[in-house]
């Protein structure tokens, strides 16, 4: 039981990622988030109104079970997994989010200041999080696809457009983190 309330190392949660890619590729399935968002779209008729969605989504219902998956594993590891709700994080992050007003920092994964209840009624917590949402989800579609599908796939199958696409993502986790996120807050 004490492998499971630690983080497990590289060598063992990266092969496991390599075993599932390779089943996923011997299936000739491809892994990755945003596309359960076209799934769904479909499932509730948007295919009516843009050809876009206008595919046979039973197909691609065993990739919805990724995101059940992904929500109650992160529930059970949250909740029954976890022996504290410290995040090892260095004491000058901590430091510097503090000084934007996180107090929690270092404490929680999910920061109290957007991530509460309360933080769903103020007007500007709300803002960030609703367009946060919409440069996410339109930065997947134009990309083809998310940071799951294009690190984990893309880069699985050896595609160049998913390097590039990789590459991109960090150097705008980069800018957010470092020029915006300081603005922001």
């Amino acid at each position: 039981m004490e492998i499971l309330l630690q983080p497990w190392p590289w060598y063992v949660s990266g092969p496991l990622i390599a075993l599932v890619m390779f089943l996923l590729l011997m299936m000739g399935k491809r892994f990755g988030m945003s596309s359960n968002l076209e799934t769904m779209c479909a499932i509730c008729g948007a295919g009516k109104k843009s050809d876009y969605f206008n595919f046979d989504w039973r197909a691609n219902r065993w990739n919805l079970l990724v995101i059940l998956g992904a929500a109650f594993g992160g529930f059970i590891g949250a909740h029954f997994l976890s022996e504290s709700e410290a995040v090892a994080i260095s004491s000058e992050t901590v430091e510097s989010l503090e000084n934007l007003g996180f107090e929690s920092a270092g404490e929680a994964y999910l920061p109290e200041r957007l991530f509460s209840l309360g933080a769903l009624t103020e007007p500007g917590s709300l803002f960030l999080l609703l367009m946060g949402g919409l440069l996410i989800g339109f930065g997947a579609r134009y990309a083809g696809g998310c940071t799951s599908g294009h690190a984990i796939s893309g880069l699985s199958n050896l595609q160049l457009p998913s390097l590039i696409a990789v590459v991109g993502f960090f150097i705008g986790g980069l800018v957010m983190v470092h020029l915006i996120f300081p603005l922001i807050f």
